[in-house]
């Protein structure tokens, strides 16, 4: 068998890619509690794990931390925005307007994220030729 850390981007892309989607499911669902009384908004936290699993040690390269990263350090965290801070008197945090924003980029973010899957498995059809 040959050993080949061939996957491991896209191992890493995937559970971005898995994180980008939940991000949108979740936002859609603040969107959705705009009007619910005592309502405060959530987020994920993919972004900082990522960061800090890949800022183990200072001097190995980019290839060597990919490859020693492992599934567990890499599992998005939801959480509570703002949980003390309300836009209004019935204590809901949801700003529609920030919602839209937020959705907009992680959209383009998901879809960045789709984007080089598909150049990583071109790549990998490339060197199978």
């Amino acid at each position: 068998m040959i050993n080949s850390n061939v996957f491991d981007y896209v191992n890493v892309l995937g559970k971005a890619a898995d994180a980008a989607w939940q991000r949108n499911e979740i936002i859609s669902h603040n969107m959705s509690n705009v009007d619910t009384p005592g309502y405060k908004r959530q987020d994920i936290d993919f972004e900082s794990q990522l960061r800090r699993a890949l800022g183990k040690s200072r001097y190995e390269t980019v290839d060597s931390k990919v490859s020693h990263l492992n599934g567990t350090e890499l599992e998005a965290k939801v959480y509570t925005d703002m949980a003390n801070f309300s836009y209004r008197l019935d204590g809901n945090n949801v700003d529609i307007d920030t919602e839209g924003v937020e959705l907009a980029s992680n959209q383009i973010k998901y879809n960045g994220l789709i984007d080089c899957f598909n150049q990583e498995f071109a790549n990998l059809k490339m060197a199978m030729r």
